[in-house]
């Protein structure tokens, strides 16, 4: 087994100090150390990574999705040299994808689908009556994504595509779903997943191939501080409260932190050693 050293944070959320008027102010914190993870087996998620047109294009997605900034600079400052340095090394790129059909003629879905087989039918569901009906339609116009936006944000999923700066390369695995991705992980021995992409705290956390789907799979889940961004609200978002929260989330229920710098450097110097060992 291929083994590379990276420094990860993690979240030490004991002890807590009950003669404190806080208790939990007496937890370690957040704590950094040099850990061991398998090249064979850890694989980098790049999850919903979509080119979301521009704000004069689609106005109404915009002003009700406030991170897509965000992400687009992040894809355009941190994607290149990252997904660089995973290519040239021993780990594998997964995509995980929703949102349209713009995915569906890449070799890397067409092999996901063939690994999971015949998708199972739709989950049972309640049928929804005229009050139900209705209390969705009042959190449309009240709570997201505003009447007035709602067209704008349909035509921007009705275009969605990969952002240029995350398009797969040749067969890097492309799953829809959990059952898909947990098939390219089966296919590949693959036992933790370092995921990227938009947004933290919602789609890589609850979104069909998220975190939570797959930790539940046995697999490991982890995320680059630099390579995410997180929804936010009007008290949140100056100081990104909430990626601070979604990262202290995933440090206490699913894996690791990894700074950007500390996982490139590792990588590229696994790269360099197994080139002077050929």
């Amino acid at each position: 087994m291929s083994l590379i050293t990276v420094p990860a944070w993690y979240y030490q959320q004991f002890d807590a100090d009950l003669t404190l008027d806080v208790p939990a102010e007496g937890y370690g914190g957040w704590k950094k150390a040099e850990i061991e993870i398998s090249t064979e087996h850890t694989a980098l998620v790049v999850m919903h990574a979509w080119d979301s047109g521009t704000p004069e294009k689609y106005p109404g997605w915009y002003r009700s999705v406030e991170y897509l900034p965000r992400a687009a600079a992040i894809a355009a400052r941190v994607f290149p040299e990252l997904l660089s340095a995973v290519r040239a090394s021993p780990f594998r790129l997964f995509h995980v994808v929703g949102g349209g059909d713009y995915y569906k003629d890449y070799p890397g879905y067409r092999i996901a689908l063939d690994l999971a087989g015949p998708e199972p039918g739709p989950m049972e569901a309640v049928q929804p009556d005229r009050v139900l009906e209705r209390l969705r339609c009042f959190r449309t116009e009240h709570v997201h994504v505003g009447l007035h936006n709602l067209e704008d944000v349909k035509q921007g999923f009705a275009g969605t595509d990969f952002i240029p700066e995350a398009r797969p390369v040749g067969n890097e695995g492309i799953a829809a779903n959990e059952r898909q991705l947990f098939a390219l992980c089966r296919e590949h021995d693959i036992n933790h997943l370092v995921y990227t992409g938009f947004a933290l705290n919602w789609c890589l956390l609850l979104s069909p191939g998220g975190m939570a789907d797959m930790s539940k799979r046995g697999i490991m889940c982890s995320t680059i501080r630099q390579a995410v961004t997180a929804v936010e609200n009007k008290e949140t978002a100056r100081q990104e409260l909430c990626k601070e929260i979604g990262l202290w989330r995933v440090a206490l229920a699913f894996g690791f932190v990894f700074d950007i710098d500390d996982f490139t450097a590792a990588i590229r110097s696994q790269g360099r050693q197994s080139s002077s060992e050929k």
